[in-house]
């Protein structure tokens, strides 16, 4: 579907921020691309902010490559304006400001968008807030809750709160009724934490985490975990797990592989869970846009939660956002502004 027959005004290019690659060395550099065509069910937003997230690093450095189809620009959220929808989109119409998860296309000045993983900004948020919403919304939804099924009352452990996943994790568990242990690597991090609204933060390199989580629940252990270290946090996990405890993998900050005992999977009979959304059917990603739109996002509105951005940075500087996630002394997400 060409954009000459929707949007006629709009350029044939546009600026964006491409992977470049040099004998071994790959990194981010400003180009001119050419304007995403929208297909049916899609829309065209002109984007004005676009979150910084840890598979975006994972993308450049050739370990995440973008599903067949989409596109090879790093981003996988974005908020900004629809300016040309398909003609089989009713639900959006041009003007109609957005925030989106996307399966990449997200720095750059346009993308299109599945018109099902669009969401309206909040009441009270600017565009740069709303960019850091989609993909830590829809990832801690779909595997906290959907997944996992967490509970009011039943005990909540998330590793890395101060990430963008964690301050996420932390303010939607605690919003809906469950009692929420983290851990970060510093105190400062963990004092973080605790505004946030986490009931215990544990510093993971002066303190035992499993230990600190039996002391915090009498033994019992923690209900739902959220883990992106994986590596040696996998056993760790199993122990500090409560009987019939659900354990959710989404990353391998410590690495994909490990030497475990799987006698406490068994014993405690729990449930150990992995996903990615990037690759998930456009339908499924609807289905969580329609949650978080109906539960979650009139949370906003009451300020029962909030976005958390460390820090905003034009887009041509996106090299030097991944190296604030790379460097790990953020507190929320980074954010680009797309001119």
């Amino acid at each position: 579907m060409t954009l000459p027959d929707l949007a006629p005004d709009l350029a044939k290019d546009m600026q964006a921020i491409e992977i470049r690659i040099d004998g071994e060395n790959r990194y981010l550099a400003a180009g001119k691309v050419a304007m995403p065509e929208i297909a049916k069910g899609e829309v065209l937003v002109r984007i004005h902010a676009a979150g910084v997230n840890r598979p975006d690093l994972m993308q450049v450095a050739g370990m995440y490559p973008p599903p067949p189809g989409a596109s090879e620009i790093p981003g996988l959220e974005l908020s900004g304006e629809i300016v040309a929808t398909a003609p089989d989109v009713t639900q959006w119409k041009i003007g109609d400001r957005v925030c989106a998860l996307v399966t990449g296309g997200g720095y750059a000045q346009y993308a299109a968008v599945p018109a099902a993983q669009c969401l309206p900004i909040p009441a009270g948020l600017s565009m740069t807030e709303a960019a850091s919403l989609p993909e830590t919304f829809f990832t801690v939804w779909h595997n906290v809750f959907d997944k996992a099924g967490l509970k009011q009352g039943e005990t909540f452990l998330v590793h890395g709160g101060t990430s963008g996943i964690g301050t996420t994790a932390i303010q939607l568990a605690k919003a809906f009724g469950a009692r929420v242990i983290t851990t970060a690597g510093t105190d400062e991090k963990c004092q973080a934490c605790l505004d946030l609204g986490a009931d215990i933060a544990i510093n993971y390199k002066t303190q035992d985490f499993v230990e600190e989580v039996k002391t915090a629940t009498s033994g019992k252990g923690a209900d739902v975990i959220l883990d992106m270290v994986a590596g040696d946090y996998v056993s760790r996990n199993f122990k500090a797990a409560a009987m019939e405890g659900r354990i959710l993998i989404i990353a391998f900050l410590n690495g994909p592989k490990t030497e475990t005992n799987f006698t406490p999977l068994l014993l405690k009979r729990l449930t150990l869970m992995g996903s990615t959304l990037r690759a998930q059917p456009v339908a499924n990603k609807g289905a969580i846009a329609g949650k978080l739109r109906q539960q979650v996002w009139p949370l906003f509105e009451n300020g029962t939660i909030k976005p958390v951005i460390y820090q905003t940075l034009p887009m041509n500087e996106a090299q030097a956002a991944h190296d604030i996630l790379r460097g790990g002394a953020h507190v929320g997400k980074v954010v680009l502004e797309v001119p």
